[in-house]
């Protein structure tokens, strides 16, 4: 029998957070015939502080829209909460509502977020907020943590691991992030890591690439 297609979500904080966690695992995912979708809070505006952010913004958006036909993404949601800002703007933004309402109509088979780890308030807020909803609606589906700014792991040690072989697909995570031209400075920030973490994550399933995940439901 052909293989379930899946319904598979993605909460970040910033538009390229869902590529620098688990961009080579979705886009093997989306080259499965698996569906794609991608919630982000905020807006990044304040990455480009030198321009207006209704400028800012529309460069980010559009980046991330032709981030996600790149990766063969169903579409992306932006929340459109300030950055610092997600757990006390989240109520008067219906954002627990808007994230159940989503869910539910979704139904996904998997849901990746951000892992309580990361040293960035925003991800770890992000973390939070979705956990809460999903303990309010006692979500049962598989939900994976992922890395960006972690360089250990610390609190979910003991937890099951999922480990995604992107052997053939971290070429095309690398693509996908020089595609956010703006955000020039954190791909060098960040890009030693991606490929440290891939290699190290091969290892331990013996390929050459692979992508960890915690297993938190």
């Amino acid at each position: 029998m052909p293989e379930k297609k899946q319904t598979i979500l993605v909460f970040c904080a910033h538009s390229d957070d869902q590529i620098f966690g688990p961009g080579a695992t979705i886009i093997k995912y989306a080259k499965q015939g698996h569906k794609i979708y991608t919630y982000i809070l905020s807006y990044g505006e304040s990455s480009l502080a030198w321009l207006k952010p209704e400028e800012a913004i529309k460069i980010r958006v559009k980046e991330a829209k032709d981030v996600d036909k790149f990766i063969g993404g169903k579409g992306i949601v932006f929340y459109g909460l300030k950055e610092g800002k997600f757990e006390e703007q989240s109520k008067a933004k219906s954002l627990q509502k808007n994230i159940i309402k989503t869910i539910q109509s979704k139904d996904p088979d998997k849901i990746f977020t951000h892992s309580p780890d990361d040293p960035h308030p925003d991800h770890r807020a992000v973390y939070n907020i979705l956990t809460e909803t999903l303990d309010k609606i006692r979500y049962k589906g598989d939900v994976y943590v992922f890395d960006v700014w972690n360089p250990v792991t610390l609190r979910k040690r003991d937890l099951p691991r999922l480990y995604e072989d992107v052997t053939d697909t971290l070429k095309l995570k690398i693509e996908a992030l020089k595609l956010f031209k703006s955000q020039k400075m954190a791909l060098i920030t960040l890009l030693w890591s991606v490929y440290v973490r891939a290699i190290a994550h091969g290892l331990h399933i013996h390929k050459l690439y692979a992508e960890r995940f915690f297993k938190i439901r």
